[in-house]
């Protein structure tokens, strides 16, 4: 248990050391990663006599409030807490499935500094029959609504109340056509773009009313009472 816990100190140390002026009374991001590291331990399976398979997947959600404030950080703290919980697997004979990617939604349910983590083993693409590296995976931009990812591919969508949208979302704010969203490209190089089809109620972009914009990772999108971000996994290659 002592080297166990010496970890989980250094990963205390190395998250709160950056973060802690940043979300004073809110969620942590020491606590976090302190979840993260327990979420190995109660997911592991037995694949050998001396090896455990542990998920590489996760995912965090936070309350609208907690997310606000996390989210911009996330890069930066998911570079000091991949290399953790690798360190800590290793020495728990750990074995990962594929590449870590630390995922972050928001819930309009959960109350501020609370949060939820859910996890799952992923093998990766391409990946060989044995455990060992992986190749490397680019991710790909989604636009996350209400908790649901949508793949931000070629040529785009159109985003509605009705029928005849390609994503539907039952707010009574939000007309039966009410944005399209142009894609050209793929993956983290995408040209994306939003456009208004003429809604009553218009489009919010980080926060300025518009009639068209160019969307990019982290754009904040509101439509009626509904609130869409564009966003791309953080991935451990």
């Amino acid at each position: 248990m002592g080297v166990f816990d010496s970890i989980e100190r250094r990963l205390e140390g190395v998250v709160s050391g950056g973060f802690a002026r940043a979300f004073k009374g809110d969620v942590q991001p020491v606590e976090i990663a302190a979840r993260l590291q327990r979420e190995l331990d109660a997911e592991a399976r037995l694949l050998s006599r001396d090896r455990k398979l542990v998920p590489n997947d996760f995912t965090v959600t936070l309350s609208p409030h907690d997310y606000d404030r996390l989210f911009p950080y996330s890069q930066t703290m998911n570079a000091e807490v991949i290399p953790q919980l690798r360190e800590y697997a290793a020495n728990a004979d750990y074995i990962f499935n594929g590449p870590i990617t630390i995922d972050y939604v928001v819930d309009d349910s959960l109350p501020t500094g609370r949060f939820k983590v859910s996890s799952e083993a992923v093998a990766a693409v391409d990946a060989p029959p044995a455990f060992g590296l992986t190749p490397q995976r680019r991710a790909t931009l989604v636009l996350e609504v209400n908790g649901v990812r949508h793949p931000l591919n070629p040529p785009g969508f159109v985003i509605g109340r009705g029928s005849d949208a390609d994503i539907r979302i039952n707010d009574p704010g939000i007309s039966r056509e009410h944005a399209r969203i142009v894609v050209s490209g793929r993956g983290p190089d995408a040209v994306i773009d939003i456009e208004d089809l003429g809604s009553t109620n218009g489009i919010l972009v980080n926060g300025q009313r518009v009639r068209s914009a160019t969307l990019a990772e982290g754009s904040r999108i509101e439509m009626g009472n509904t609130r869409l971000l564009v966003r791309t996994p953080v991935a451990d290659v």
